[in-house]
């Protein structure tokens, strides 16, 4: 039987309070990465490996997503009229991109909460969840891969990196065993931000899931926990405790992500892909080494 296309869910209804004042009336996805907002990268992910529906779970004063996403005509017929190809291109792009929905999480609830909303939508499909905190570099594919292990096994698929052991709190971290396949592991435990002397390794799950749709019943009877939400790690250690299930394997990445959740990260991620940009790199590249032996 041939399986149904993917879909892409990117959870975008938290309330971005690092960055505030800048948050207080825009989305924390919409802050620009060098010239895009970094949902954008996002999408773009999704669409590269494949996808083209994707539904973004928006809390309330979101709707600035949306309207990014949006066609706006008389913008495009002004840029027309210059004969600015360029920019109509990119102004365009962002609106053509994929087959885009919205749906509001109402009370944020945590991941696991947010992924449910996404029940109705989803259906019988499987699909990928894309946090928009982790940004990807296009030139290192980890969907791509992370679609074809589901495909592959059936199996929940997580995203995982390795961390400074300090830093392991941050994240939800995987116990795991070697598989046949390179690069990929079996994960038989995690465990949501644990400290240092309790995390089973230091491998922590990134923005990163591809999921069936048998998730959404293991969500409903999921409790909340940790900080009194509903967190898809509970659901994914269920799934991998499930001996008679497909379990979850870990796909273990070594590319180039740039953290944009805090305000450190964010601004070393607009620096390292500026840098690297061929539009912008070559003359930054030579500032960033003048302004760093000035400190």
């Amino acid at each position: 039987m041939t399986q149904k296309p993917f879909k892409a869910v990117i959870p975008a209804a938290g309330l971005g309070t690092r960055f505030l004042p800048a948050t207080k009336a825009m989305p924390k996805e919409m802050l620009p990465v060098v010239d895009k907002p970094a949902i954008q990268y996002v999408v773009e992910e999704a669409t590269a490996a494949g996808i083209e529906d994707v539904l973004i779970i928006i809390g309330r004063n979101k709707n600035n997503l949306s309207n990014h996403f949006d066609s706006v005509p008389e913008l495009e017929s002004n840029l027309l009229k210059k004969g600015d190809q360029d920019k109509l291109a990119k102004v365009q792009r962002s609106s053509d991109l994929a087959d885009i929905h919205f749906v509001r999480q109402g009370e944020p609830r945590g991941l696991g909460h947010a992924v449910l909303r996404a029940r109705a939508h989803v259906g019988d499909h499987p699909f990928a969840v894309l946090l928009g905190d982790d940004l990807i570099d296009e030139r290192d594919p980890l969907l791509t891969t992370m679609l074809e292990e589901h495909r592959r096994t059936g199996a929940a698929i997580v995203a995982l990196m390795e961390v400074d052991p300090d830093s392991i709190h941050m994240y939800g971290a995987a116990a795991v065993e070697a598989t046949d396949t390179d690069g990929v592991v079996k994960v038989t435990g995690l465990v949501e931000k644990p400290k240092k002397e309790d995390a089973p390794s230091n491998l922590a799950i990134i923005g990163r899931y591809v999921l069936s749709p048998d998730v959404f019943e293991i969500l409903e009877r999921t409790e909340p926990g940790k900080g009194g939400e509903i967190q898809l790690t509970d659901a994914l250690q269920e799934m991998a405790a499930d001996t008679e299930g497909p379990g979850v394997l870990g796909v273990v990445f070594g590319g180039r992500r740039y953290d944009t959740g805090d305000r450190v990260d964010y601004i070393k991620a607009i620096v390292q892909l500026a840098a690297d940009r061929e539009d912008l790199g070559p003359e930054l590249r030579p500032w960033f080494k003048d302004f760093a032996a000035k400190l």
